[in-house]
């Protein structure tokens, strides 16, 4: 590739641009929330519902303008830490340039909430002095000169040169967990990679040996204390295995998510007893657990929630059903939401509990008295399977009700989203980082026209635009990860890092499929997979539009 680089976006004062640039999205976001506030706001002074459901588009608007001033002000520190410590290097710098000019455009042009829907700033404001805050000198240079094709052709010469390496970028890990990225990166390199499309194409069950070996590795035990046999470990480094591990295949990156919801569930939940008990059992893999929440019908609408649990005796007997449940089959025990109080309608009576069961042999996936269950057939995300279940009279021991305290199902959960959405933020970098890696491989292969496809610049911008968004929302969810170490409430920032990360993901699975031509639509080529794979992000764990719900509302409450 030939390059000539425009000198302006290496320039030395980048890190005050990007800082000063990212203070004009924030002050943008929080000039519009007053007057949000005042047009949804009924005379209680809390937001009227009808009015939010009314303004949908503007109150999930607000939500991406709010998200996209985060990531940009998270990027901006990261940027100043890695000058300040000498590592700041060019592919940072470029990387940063170019995500500054791509969104710093979007926050003025409009930002596309999806394929059809585009939230723009006349949608939230009118005034003209918020507006203008949009028209910072910092953004303007960075729009000017971050995104130039010498820039992109940069970025994608350098992608070459990185290859085998984690990232391209420095993420700006402590050494021990940059170790920890390297371990497993090298792992999935070599144990998942090369295996996950034959596994999905026939639809298998991730093997027992790799969960088993996974489980020594204390994959499952990350975060939990070393009393109750885990490592003790972050959630940053629970971000970096869940992304290589979702690298090599999301299926096996996403094996400790039910572990990690259990894990917290009983931590923060149970009874000593319980914990006693269980988390060593989880930590392992002796023990697999499930999360059995959704049901029929309900959603993202917990509250609704029908299966019932009437106490029989000392235990619970649990009747209903329930759907979306992953590793069902397999799992040797259930978190189950149920209500246990039948005179209340909402969240309210909800019970958690930890529900034991034989785990699924060959022609008997559910062999427990009381339960049935059939398999969902998915287009990606496999390895586990997806199950509708059925309860009919199943029986939970009684000391098998979380915290042995009825009613405080909901809020149980409601603690552990932070966790599981900022696990997701990862998993979905994760598929995006495959997505990139596949891409770029293809277009350095694929002739055309005498030369690698490489060389054709709508090829190279696809890859180097890929590369930045990845940065970003990689920064994004590690500061939700600190915030969680730090014992911070970080419900927002997890829901932005979910929010932005599942759309990276598609974005970037989109466009590695784009650069296979005809190719990436046959099921042979692994980014076929990617882009199955990439489609569900965006809707568990909370799906986009709630997501954006959920972060503006908690803004303009």
């Amino acid at each position: 590739m030939a390059v000539v680089l425009n000198p302006a976006p290496v320039a030395d004062d980048l890190t005050s641009q990007l800082k000063a640039a990212a203070a004009a999205a924030k002050a943008f976001v929080a000039a519009v929330q007053p007057a949000l506030r005042t047009r949804l706001h009924g005379a209680d002074g809390r937001i009227d519902r009808r009015k939010a459901d009314a303004e949908q588009h503007v109150i999930h608007g607000f939500g991406w303008y709010a998200s996209y001033a985060e990531l940009m002000t998270e990027v901006a520190d990261w940027a100043v830490r890695l000058d300040e410590a000498g590592t700041f290097g060019e592919a940072e710098r470029l990387l940063a340039s170019l995500l500054f000019a791509e969104y710093g455009a979007q926050l003025r042009g409009g930002i596309a909430m999806n394929q059809s829907e585009v939230i723009r700033p006349r949608d939230l404001t009118d005034d003209p002095a918020t507006l203008a805050l949009l028209n910072d000198p910092a953004l303007d240079r960075l729009i000017a000169e971050g995104g130039t094709q010498a820039v992109k052709t940069r970025i994608a010469a350098l992608l070459v040169d990185a290859r085998g390496r984690a990232t391209l970028e420095d993420c700006g890990l402590d050494e021990t967990t940059a170790m920890i990225r390297d371990q497993f990166h090298a792992f999935s390199a070599e144990k998942v990679a090369p295996f996950a499309h034959e596994w999905h194409l026939k639809d298998e069950l991730i093997p027992l040996p790799l969960v088993h070996e996974l489980g020594e590795m204390g994959v499952f035990g990350m975060t939990l204390p070393e009393r109750y046999g885990g490592l003790g470990l972050g959630k940053t480094a629970m971000c970096v295995v869940s992304e290589e591990l979702s690298r090599g295949w999301i299926g096996v990156g996403s094996l400790a998510t039910r572990s990690e919801i259990a894990g917290e569930l009983i931590l923060a939940g149970g009874t000593e007893a319980q914990r006693l008990h269980w988390l060593p059992r989880i930590a392992s893999a002796e023990t697999l657990p499930t999360a059995v929440f959704t049901e029929p019908n309900t959603g993202s609408d917990l509250g609704a929630l029908r299966t019932r649990a009437t106490q029989q005796g000392e235990d619970w007997s649990i009747s209903g059903n329930k759907t979306w449940i992953t590793h069902a089959a397999r799992a040797d025990v259930m978190m189950l939401l149920a209500r246990s109080d039948a005179e209340t309608k909402d969240h309210r009576g909800l019970s958690m509990f930890i529900a034991p069961k034989p785990r699924g042999v060959d022609g008997d996936d559910f062999p427990a008295e009381g339960m049935t269950g059939g398999e969902i057939e998915v287009i990606g995300y496999r390895g586990m399977k997806e199950y509708e279940l059925g309860f009919d009279g199943f029986v939970v021991p009684g000391g098998n009700l979380l915290g042995d305290v009825p009613g405080q199902g909901f809020r149980q959960l409601m603690a552990t989203f932070e966790s599981a959405r900022i696990q997701t933020a990862a998993r979905a970098i994760g598929v995006g980082q495959a997505a990139l890696d596949v891409g770029l491989q293809y277009a350095m292969d694929r002739q055309q026209f005498g030369r690698a496809i490489l060389d054709f610049p709508r090829i190279a911008n696809k890859l180097a635009i890929m590369a930045a968004e990845l940065m970003g929302v990689r920064q994004l969810t590690y500061f939700a990860a600190r915030r969680k170490d730090e014992g911070k409430r970080c419900d927002l920032e997890a829901g932005m890092a979910k929010l932005l990360a599942a759309r990276v993901a598609w974005a970037a699975a989109d466009n590695a499929l784009q650069i296979h031509g005809g190719n990436g639509f046959a099921m042979e080529y692994p980014v076929s997979r990617l882009l199955a794979d990439a489609r569900i992000l965006n809707i568990f764990e909370g799906a986009g539009e709630i997501q954006a719900q959920v972060i503006a509302r908690r803004l303009l409450d």
